[in-house]
């Protein structure tokens, strides 16, 4: 019965198309994430948002009844301007707290947060010169800054994930492929440690308005280049030594993210994730294996060719010697 299955035609094709039918599945999986994903997303917070837009309606109307003088016209005119301003970074309880969003500290948060693809979008170029820079700018900078964290990535790698592992393999006699599934973990514990929960516990202590959580979400949306944007740090209007803080959080995004990389490659160089991968790749062939096939098809054709020249003459010498042809006429 497995003979007859092995011979099965239908078995062969998919055997002979395994990485197709994974990367199919890959495919029709990530699709259902996307919509499980979108269905929770609104049952969870749709609900709060018809919520908080009955909230703002309700102040609306109360306030227009306590303001008799003012027509609901001009108060639509106000608030469009005012959010609309809000979208460009400028608020008004910001304004008064005097907090500018583009002195040099501000203007290095927002580059780094452009150059490394976050994009927070509290903050963006207002004047038309200003957005044309930033086009050309990130142009350039995005692709520069990929090359960077590339090279810095491979260099750290070397100290950090390589030398340990040799080191504990050749010294000790560790199992290779075991010594470097303890060294990812310890490499993400210590990640998560120093990246999430302590900035998380730091941003709860200088931000007023963040609980833990919330500052935990921030460094996760942040490191992850999500850059949701609903939560900035230095955006309050008694923020102490603003400068530095910015310029503190602007140091801590770019190595928190070269940091990310350096874990997240150390993880792919696992064997089991190495081969989980491969299954849904397309097989390569190799220069080599080329030439020998086409070195084989020559052969192929070759001997094809040659068994067709010698058909024919074997053909030509029985037409000449059967009772008919020339050589038995001069017998």
């Amino acid at each position: 019965m497995l003979q007859a299955l092995a011979t099965n035609p239908c078995v062969r094709l998919i055997e002979q198309n395994q990485t197709c039918w994974f990367f199919s599945f890959l495919m029709l999986g990530y699709l259902l994430y996307l919509l499980i994903g979108a269905a929770i997303f609104s049952a969870v917070e749709l609900p709060h948002e018809h919520l908080l837009r009955e909230e703002l309606l309700d102040l609306k109307h109360r306030y227009l009844q306590e303001n008799e003088c003012l027509t609901e016209e001009r108060l639509e005119k106000f608030l469009s301007r005012v959010l609309e301003a809000s979208n460009y970074g400028v608020s008004m309880l910001n304004n008064v707290s005097g907090n500018p969003n583009w002195d040099f500290t501000s203007a290095l948060f927002f580059v780094s947060t452009v150059l490394s693809t976050t994009g927070y979008g509290h903050t963006v170029p207002l004047s038309n010169g200003g957005k044309s820079f930033c086009i050309i700018y990130s142009i350039i900078g995005i692709p520069l800054t990929l090359l960077l964290f590339t090279a810095l990535v491979q260099r750290i790698m070397v100290y950090v994930t390589h030398r340990p592992i040799s080191y504990f393999h050749l010294r000790w006699g560790y199992n290779k492929q075991t010594v470097a599934i303890v060294h990812a973990l310890i490499i993400g514990f210590v990640a998560i440690l120093c990246f999430f929960l302590i900035p998380a516990a730091v941003f709860s202590a200088l931000e007023e308005d963040w609980n833990f959580l919330e500052s935990f979400y921030f460094c996760f949306i942040s490191l992850s280049t999500i850059g949701l944007g609903d939560y900035v740090p230095a955006e309050g209007q008694n923020q102490r030594y603003r400068q530095l803080y910015k310029f503190g959080i602007t140091c801590y995004l770019i190595l928190g993210l070269i940091v990310m990389l350096v874990v997240l490659e150390t993880f792919c160089e696992l064997q089991g994730l190495k081969k989980f991968r491969k299954i849904f790749f397309r097989k390569k062939v190799k220069e080599g294996d080329q030439i020998n096939i086409i070195e084989h098809d020559q052969l192929t054709l070759a001997s094809i060719s040659d068994q067709a020249a010698s058909l024919k003459e074997d053909q030509i010498l029985n037409e000449l010697s059967g009772p008919d042809g020339p050589l038995n006429d001069d017998q």
